[in-house]
């Protein structure tokens, strides 16, 4: 007896010391989205800079030392305005010597044109043969060419004597400044930089991978950075022919066709520029990882299942990422907590709410 209650003893310890099983734990939420099209408008916005159509670097046509400069930096200029002076002195001497040598050559041209006509009264005469008028003919001739000559180098040295004093080839105001009174420069140094202020664009870099369906005239908006509540207006004017080699992106000159007076050079703005629909699929950034060193994605299942799925990643764009492979629209995948999913794992889909589009 005593051997039976022993052994209902240690059974009772035994049922005491098992462990109830744990609970299964409840899927947990996850954010999710279904995969469709990019947006009909997908809109591009680019950050660029505020330039002049027109930036023409002022110099003189000839060498010499700057007396006089007669603009600052922020100066405004009209067409035909002196912007600095040369030294004229060696010009104006030479203009005198060439205009002296115009007189001498006209001078010789009239004794040729006297000695002519003599010759021509002995030849009816028969005094002399007809041989001996052609030499002086010929001397005729040669005075009339070193006439012309002559005229032509004062003509030169005229100009010369002109080139000393720069002027603006067009209205606009002063950027820049490289010279300063007593400085010698030589022909063609830039002097002064003149801009146009009443044509003004934004030069933008566009990806080669975004030029599909670009062109000239395309209508564009354009925000400041200085005031990001104020729109201007503004058009596609030139697109470059070739990418650049450093950037790989094709400069795109955009005309702003309202600046006001708030638009200022060098200032930094952002340009909206409208394409068509594209045929890639868009997922937010946040739904792409990296899984042994590949883009991925983890894809949601009907029955909320998790699975991790290789991608092709394309371009990032302000309203997410373009994949190019390996997605089918209308499947589900996360956007958040990517890191933390476990392949296999049950989670409990939650749809995004209150997302709101890129502007």
């Amino acid at each position: 007896m005593k051997k039976i209650l022993t052994i209902l003893y240690a059974s009772v310890m035994l049922t005491a010391c098992e462990k109830s099983p744990e609970p299964l734990s409840p899927p947990r939420p996850a954010l999710v989205t279904i995969v469709g099209k990019s947006a009909a408008n997908n809109a591009m916005v680019l950050v660029g800079e505020v330039k002049s159509r027109f930036e023409s670097n002022q110099g003189f046509r000839i060498k010499g030392k700057i007396i006089e400069r007669k603009v600052d930096v922020g100066s405004f200029v009209k067409k035909g305005q002196v912007i600095a002076r040369l030294d004229a002195s060696d010009t104006n001497l030479n203009a005198a010597s060439a205009t002296a040598d115009v007189r001498a050559a006209e001078a010789n041209q009239a004794l040729a044109r006297s000695d002519v006509e003599r010759q021509r009264l002995l030849v009816d005469k028969k005094f002399i043969s007809q041989s001996s008028l052609d030499k002086y003919e010929a001397q005729l001739k040669t005075a009339d060419a070193r006439v012309n000559q002559a005229k032509a180098q004062a003509a030169v040295s005229g100009n010369q004597s002109r080139y000393t004093a720069l002027v603006a080839d067009r209205d606009g105001v002063v950027t820049q400044i490289r010279a300063e009174p007593g400085q010698v420069v030589d022909a063609g140094e830039m002097i002064a930089q003149v801009v146009d202020t009443k044509q003004i664009e934004v030069l933008v870099a566009v990806p080669e991978s975004r030029m599909a369906g670009l062109k000239v005239g395309d209508k564009v908006t354009i925000k400041l950075w200085a005031d990001r509540e104020k729109t201007y207006a503004g058009k596609v004017r030139e697109i470059a022919p070739a990418a650049s080699s450093t950037t790989r992106a094709f400069d795109v000159r955009v005309s702003i066709t309202d600046a006001d007076e708030a638009v200022k050079l060098g200032m930094t703005a952002g340009v909206r520029l409208a394409q068509a629909e594209a045929d890639e699929i868009i997922i937010p950034t946040s739904a792409l990882t990296q899984i042994k060193g590949k883009s991925s994605v983890w894809i949601i299942d009907k029955n909320g299942i998790a699975s991790p799925r290789e991608v092709a990643a394309g371009q990032y764009t302000e309203n997410g990422v373009m994949v190019t492979g390996g997605l089918n629209v209308g499947e589900m995948v996360a956007i958040a907590g990517v890191h933390t999913l476990i392949k296999g794992q049950k989670v409990r889909p939650k749809f995004e709410t209150n997302i709101e589009a890129a502007p």
